[in-house]
């Protein structure tokens, strides 16, 4: 068989037929370098003389190839050995200077990572130190908007004359800061149902006058010679043996004394007459 022939057998066929005659070492081998090994090996096998008959070992298999093929495998397991060895003091050397450098990274990474948080922060703490003006400027508009009602209810009480703020103080309730102020008898409420809140002895007058009431205290809550709890005695509204009316000087001369403030509404939401009061101190929580 020639070689043209052998070209023509698929590898698996070559392969399977050097197989067959002991012919080892070829699974690496390709189809060229196989064809050519498997005509020298027929070759070999050719009953041509005594170098060829020598040239095969017992049982026909072809002993040169086969130690030729050994050599090399042997030859290449050297060279890899030697490439190894040479190779393994090259990278130990490189462990040996990565490893500093990999200590080095370490230790960077905490502080990189604490510069990036210090970065973070950093605007941060100056938006809150801008912020800081605006909450103090924020904080004395409040206070300069604020109704400043004591110092003119004094002034005016002192002058008899009746008060037009809201007085505030340490327990200055919620319902105080959500009223709406009428500070005169010309104010009217935003809406009906609306929480007002005076001082203002005119409007007072007028509200109580307009349901028919007359200023009173309840008895048996006086103190030092002056009246207690402040009220109204309306027709329909306040039935009670403990309602003692009073004049509207005293009246109001307890108001202005103990600085109150009184809570109450014009309408209801629908509209209606609402008789809803309350009388409120800022320095005291039960009032």
């Amino acid at each position: 068989m020639s070689e043209s022939e052998i070209s023509r057998m698929k590898v698996d066929e070559i392969r399977g037929q050097l197989r067959k005659r002991g012919v080892s070492g070829i699974s690496a081998l390709r189809k060229p370098e196989l064809v050519k090994t498997l005509a020298k090996t027929l070759r070999a096998e050719r009953p041509s003389g005594g170098a060829a008959r020598r040239s095969t070992g017992p049982a026909g298999r072809a002993t040169g190839t086969r130690a030729s093929a050994g050599r090399a495998a042997a030859t290449k397991k050297a060279a890899s050995g030697r490439a190894a060895n040479k190779a393994a003091p090259g990278r130990a050397q490189a462990a040996k200077k990565a490893a500093p450098a990999k200590k080095a990274a370490a230790k960077k990474a905490p502080a990189a990572k604490k510069t990036a948080a210090a970065a973070k922060k950093a605007p941060a703490r100056k938006a809150a130190a801008k912020a800081a003006p605006a909450k103090k400027t924020t904080s004395a508009a409040r206070k300069s908007t604020a109704p400043r009602a004591s110092a003119s209810s004094r002034a005016s009480t002192a002058t008899g004359g009746t008060a037009t703020g809201v007085r505030t103080g340490r327990s200055t309730s919620r319902s105080v800061r959500s009223s709406q102020l009428i500070s005169s008898t010309a104010d009217r409420p935003e809406r009906p149902g609306r929480s007002l809140v005076t001082t203002n002895h005119d409007v007072i007058r007028n509200w109580a006058r307009e349901r028919g009431a007359e200023p009173a205290t309840i008895a048996g809550t006086e103190r030092e010679g002056r009246a207690g709890v402040l009220t109204f005695n309306m027709p329909g509204y306040r039935e009670s043996s403990r309602v003692r009316e009073i004049t509207w000087d005293e009246w109001f001369r307890t108001f202005d004394e103990r600085k109150l403030n009184l809570i109450y509404q014009e309408q209801l939401r629908d509209g209606r007459p609402s008789n809803f009061f309350r009388t409120e101190s800022p320095d005291r929580e039960d009032a």
